[in-house]
Parts: structure tokens; sequence; C-alpha cells
């Protein structure tokens, strides 16, 4: 072995980034075992390499004893101090057996075991560069797919979309691009595995940090998502800047923020509705597109009663109830729906707060 081998070194700590130390260390542990298995011996030993001058030695290691059991393990004091006369029972001496031909079989025996830790330090640097982006979203390219899984290759290692992770309105082609949200980074024996996601609603709020400006800089704030994949979702944004329109600013000119989310989800429907910290205005604001009349608030259950028009009362409720299934979920309120005509039967009208002239700010977009 020559200095190539320091060549070859700096080369992988520059193109792979694993570190000269750890390759060092896995080649030195591959020429033990090298040793051991090739010149059948099972003494302790050390290896020495040395990368500036391409050299090899093979050091076995001793115990200094005064009756030797074992002399592949241990040496008499007497030899010891034939060595050097400081030696004392107990010191471990070393003494250098490096086979002549050594070099050629370390070389062939070693390059399997230092591939495998190379792969292994590769697989390092991947699990803490993704560790990182947990919970953050990036583009991949769809590889392929099986019943389980699609695969997305994000650069350095394939993701696995889980089916119940895809978008129900989406299908998938090699080679297509799509943004993917990480939900889960593990380490496992074979290496990294990443998972993401079509479907959570991570994505969403990444979506919008991408696109818009303000909520990137933290001017404009998601409080709450939520999210039906493929159909519908909900958000609320707020601001402390009272010349901002927080709505407006997701919304874009003329829709094109939220129209270049709703391409990637291909079509999803997106409710931007004001946060506020008044139950009220925010269980109603939450209910768009339909309109609200009155809410009534039981802080002890959190729980609301909504009444509305009676001509709104479906499209408060929504096909299949989505519509109020997902202003629950975004507020975190129970929301029990009633028309003015079942709520004036119930004797309920006038006991919350009217809505009739309160406009709310919302923006729909299909």
């Amino acid at each position: 072995m020559s200095s190539e081998l320091l060549d070859a070194l700096i080369m992988l700590e520059k193109e792979k980034g694993i570190s000269k130390d750890i390759l060092l260390d896995a080649i030195e542990a591959a020429l033990i075992s090298a040793y051991k298995r090739n010149f059948n011996q099972a003494q302790n030993v050390r290896v020495d390499v040395n990368p500036e001058r391409g050299s090899m030695r093979v050091f076995a290691r001793k115990d200094v004893v005064d009756d030797v059991f074992d002399p592949r393990l241990e040496i008499s004091q007497e030899q010891a101090r034939l060595i050097n006369p400081n030696y004392q029972v107990g010191d471990v001496i070393e003494i250098e057996v490096t086979p002549k031909d050594f070099g050629r079989i370390a070389a062939q025996t070693a390059k399997q075991v230092v591939t495998q830790r190379v792969r292994e330090a590769e697989r390092g640097v991947i699990y803490t560069e993704f560790i990182d982006r947990e919970e953050d979203i990036m583009t991949g390219i769809v590889q392929r797919q099986d019943a389980r899984f699609i695969y997305v290759n994000l650069g350095k290692i394939e993701a696995l979309l889980p089916a119940a992770e895809q978008m129900p309105n989406e299908t998938y082609k090699p080679h297509d691009r799509i943004k993917v949200f990480i939900t889960k980074v593990e380490r496992t024996t074979k290496g990294p595995q990443i998972f993401v996601s079509r479907t959570h609603p991570g994505l969403l709020k990444r979506l919008f940090e991408l696109e818009v400006p303000e909520i990137f800089d933290g001017t404009v704030e998601i409080k709450s998502v939520a999210r039906e994949a493929g159909d519908r979702s909900k958000i609320s944004v707020h601001t402390d800047n009272p010349d901002l329109d927080p709505v407006g600013s997701c919304v874009g000119p003329k829709g094109g923020r939220v129209q270049a989310i709703v391409n990637e989800l291909k079509g999803e429907k997106i409710d931007i509705v004001k946060w506020s910290k008044d139950p009220i205005e925010f269980v109603a604001n939450a209910l768009s597109p339909s309109q609200v009349e009155e809410v009534i608030v039981s802080e002890e259950e959190k729980a609301t009663t909504v009444i509305v028009p009676d001509n709104q009362l479906s499209l408060a409720i929504g096909k299949r109830g989505q519509n109020a299934r997902l202003a629950a979920k975004l507020t975190g309120w129970k929301i029990d729906i009633k028309s003015h005509s079942d709520a004036e039967k119930l004797g309920i009208v006038g006991s919350g707060e009217s809505l009739e002239n309160y406009k709310l700010p919302v923006e729909e977009l299909e």
C-alpha cells in the first residue's frame, strides 16, 4: 500500500462526507480480522495504519505475567525484560508480527469490510441530514410502486409513501414530481427509512409557507389546519398587524397564491378563515361559506350551538357533514348546527350572540 491510500481517504471524505478517521478505524478493524483469519492467530493484536507512509504493521499485545498459561496472550516477565528491562508484571507488551505477504492478503480480505463500513457511514450521514427535516416538505420523483408503498426519490434516498398517506384523488406515475411531507425518519439495520405523506395537514401548512411570504417571515401565522385530503381543507390565519389582511395575503393577487396550492393538491378545495380568540367569531368564521345568525357558547363543555338561516342549513353542515366536521377540527369546539326554525321551536333564538350583520372574513377557493 502506498500514499494512494491517503489520496483515496481524502477523496471519500470530500465526495461522501465521511470522516477520514472513520475510514481509518474501519480499515484497522478489517486488517485485524484479516490477520486472525488468514494466519490462524487468536492473540490480541493491534494494527497500525499510517496513511502518509502507506504502511501497515501488526502488533501482538501480550500481558506480562509470572507464569505463562497461554503464550498467544501472555509473556513471562523474563522474556519481556529481554526486550526492555523496565517491564513489570501487569504491563502490556507489543511485539511486531507483521507477516511478509500480509499486504496482499489484507487488501483482498479488507475490501468487503471497508466497503460495508463506508456504506454504514454513508447511512449515518443520510440519517443525520434527514432527521433534521422531519415535519418538513421536499420535492421528490416517483420511482415505482407496489401494493403497500409508492417509492419517492428524494435525491440521496428513496422515501416510502404508504397507501394510507396517498391522496384518493391522485394517480402516481413513474417520473412524476410531487411535494411530500416527511412524517418519520427511522434508523434501521438496512439504513435510514424515510416515511412521507401527501395527506398530512402539515403538508398544507408547509405549502402555504412556500407560497405566502407573510407566513414565511412570521407576519401572518397559521393557527390551525383541518384537512380531509383530496376533498376539502380549512386553515385559520392571524396577524398582529392591524393594517394587514391575513386572509387576503394567503389568497394573493387574483387568487394566485392559493391557486398554486390547489393545483399542487390536484383540486382540493381550501377555505381560509380569520382566526379569533373569541370562540363566537372563530366558530362563525370556520363554518364558511354559510351564513351564521347566532352562536351560543357552553364554556364548560367547550361546545357551541350555531343557528343558521333555514336556507343555509345544508350548506353549513356540508356534504356528508364535512363542513361542520372540518370547522369543529379547526376550532377545537363541538359544533351543533340548527336551522332558525328549529331553534325557534326550542326557544333558543336570541340566547346567544347575534351575527346577523357580521361579515365573515373568509375566502373559499375551489
